[in-house]
């Protein structure tokens, strides 16, 4: 075992990186800080845990042992509370694929600096705004949305501002285009938890890691590129693309045994026992490795 010094060294320096990443990401709603401050949390609580049962011999087994034996407790213990949170959401009234409708309360950009450089650049860029739009996510709480799209209307960079109870405001980028054979490729980095199934000819990646716009968009051409498909231009306006959308995803979802039947719904919640799982695992990819489960 380390000597009881080098323990509370670590066990303190570990502490003061996890209260220094929270203050950070209350204005920046990162998910990298997020990520790296999980990791921290549960690192103290397996130390912090073993060390206190070994130097008050609470339990007679080597400190690493010990340690294991935490980290798995941590595990079960954040199961636990992530099982107990699908099942609240499942049997709670909040849409999870709520539809969308105009904003026009003027309010689409949070008045933050390092979000109102991310609109001067898409201006730059060629980006013209074409809808703000918004979607009631529950007790009053709306996500808002900002489409964009280039001149020749082939991409589309849909902004959404996802607001924290710390009052910090995170963004997420969706570019999406259309191609003349009918497939959607669509290039994201949201970090919720989605886990339920996509059309055939739907092409996602999902990337919550890349946080710039500019390396997302570059991203999503080169798929189109690597793809050698043809972009065909957006016809519908964003409004009803996207609530289109979000019908053909609860429909096709009810269909592969992800979600129950809307008439089962108030019984028995939204997600079947398959969905749960896919979800609980997606939430732990999304929560500890930054990426979205891949499914066969």
């Amino acid at each position: 075992m380390p000597t009881p010094t080098v323990t509370l060294a670590v066990l303190l320096a570990a502490m003061t990186a996890s209260i220094v990443l929270m203050r950070l990401n209350q204005n920046a709603a990162s998910p990298p800080l997020l990520i790296a401050d999980r990791w921290l949390r549960w690192i103290i609580f397996a130390i912090g845990g073993a060390y206190l049962a070994y130097e008050y011999q609470w339990i007679t087994r080597p400190f690493w042992a010990l340690a294991g034996a935490f980290f798995l407790v941590w595990f079960l213990v954040v199961t636990l509370h992530d099982w107990l949170a699908i099942s609240a959401h499942s049997l709670s009234p909040l849409p999870l694929f709520p539809s969308y409708s105009v904003n026009s309360s003027g309010d689409e950009w949070p008045v933050r600096p390092r979000l109102l450089k991310t609109r001067e650049w898409l201006r730059a860029q060629g980006f013209r705004p074409v809808q703000a739009l918004k979607a009631e996510i529950g007790g009053g709480i709306y996500l808002r949305t900002s489409i964009y799209q280039d001149a020749p209307a082939t991409i589309r960079v849909q902004v959404s501002f996802i607001p924290h109870s710390s009052g910090a405001v995170a963004v997420c980028y969706a570019v999406s285009s259309l191609t003349t054979d009918g497939a959607r490729y669509l290039t994201d980095n949201l970090f919720v938890p989605f886990a339920g199934f996509y059309p055939e000819n739907w092409f996602v990646e999902r990337s919550p890691w890349r946080r710039s716009l500019e390396g997302l968009i570059r991203r999503h051409r080169r798929r189109l590129e690597a793809a050698g498909a043809t972009p065909a231009a957006f016809h519908d306006d964003p409004l009803d693309d996207l609530n289109s959308v979000q019908r053909e995803l609860d429909r096709l979802n009810t269909e592969l045994g992800f979600l129950h039947p809307h008439p089962k719904r108030e019984d028995l919640g939204k997600f079947t026992s398959e969905g749960r799982y896919r979800v609980w695992k997606e939430i732990w990819t999304l929560n500890y490795l930054g990426r979205a489960a891949r499914y066969e």
